[in-house]
């Protein structure tokens, strides 16, 4: 199988390690990797502005990126999200794109989904000793329906111990441009989920979004009550080593 890496804005302009990893994570499981060049944003920030025309243009650029792909993964349930639930909209009124949209939904996946559910590979032989409580982040579990991917795999992580996230459900805040326009909201929303994690008395938090990451760390930083923040690519790549 040949596996095209949708790098997505955040990971390749602030974290561009995960999508290194995650390279090397699939190439591990014996899948060819490539990154196509002409992949840019998924649309989602200009989308959720309420600017459909720009919003339309950058995705356009993404569905050409991946036309050729065979399967598409991203380190970003968020990002898949806008393809699989944004995409339709965008064109419906575009026959031609609408189609290549609908082949584009059908073969993305999100990191764990892709890995546990697709490919079935829940047990990487990673090792790595913390306590950790992982949050499940907004877009991913309400519109993918990502619930128990990242879960197996981090219950396969050897000599990790998963903690419960008290009110795991509720969301960090960040919503991107949400924390822009309402940052007072935003910043009650992301206390609240710090209160939690720092209830939970893990020392590692977890996830498979790094906009919620970023944003719980930056505001336990604030508070000056660090914790260390992982994307689940990160934990696996370092429990593989």
């Amino acid at each position: 199988m040949k596996v095209s890496l949708f790098a997505t804005c955040l990971a390749n302009a602030l974290y561009p390690d995960i999508d290194m990893t995650m390279a090397k994570i699939l190439t591990y499981l014996g899948l060819t990797v490539d990154v196509p060049e002409g992949q840019a944003c998924c649309g989602q920030i200009a989308f959720n502005s309420g600017y459909f025309d720009d919003a339309r243009e950058v995705a356009r650029t993404t569905i050409n990126a991946f036309e050729k792909s065979e399967v598409v993964v991203g380190p970003s349930g968020s990002c898949i999200a806008m393809i699989h639930h944004y995409y339709p909209f965008l064109f419906e009124n575009d026959p031609v794109y609408l189609a290549k949209a609908k082949d584009l939904i059908h073969k993305s996946y999100e990191f764990t989904q892709f890995i546990v559910d697709v490919l079935q590979k829940p047990d990487l032989g990673t090792k790595y000793k913390a306590k950790a409580t992982y949050h499940p982040s907004c877009h991913a579990t309400r519109l993918l329906g990502i619930k128990d991917a990242p879960l197996t795999l981090i219950e396969h992580v050897h000599d990790l111990e998963l903690i419960p996230l008290p009110e795991s459900q509720l969301c960090c805040g960040f919503g991107g441009t949400f924390s822009v326009k309402m940052p007072k909201i935003s910043e009650a929303m992301v206390a609240e989920k710090a209160e939690h994690v720092l209830e939970s008395g893990a020392d590692l938090l977890l996830g498979l979004d790094m906009g919620c990451l970023m944003n719980i760390s930056g505001y336990l930083e604030k508070i000056n009550k660090p914790i260390k923040t992982m994307h689940i690519i990160q934990l696996l790549g370092e429990g593989m080593k």
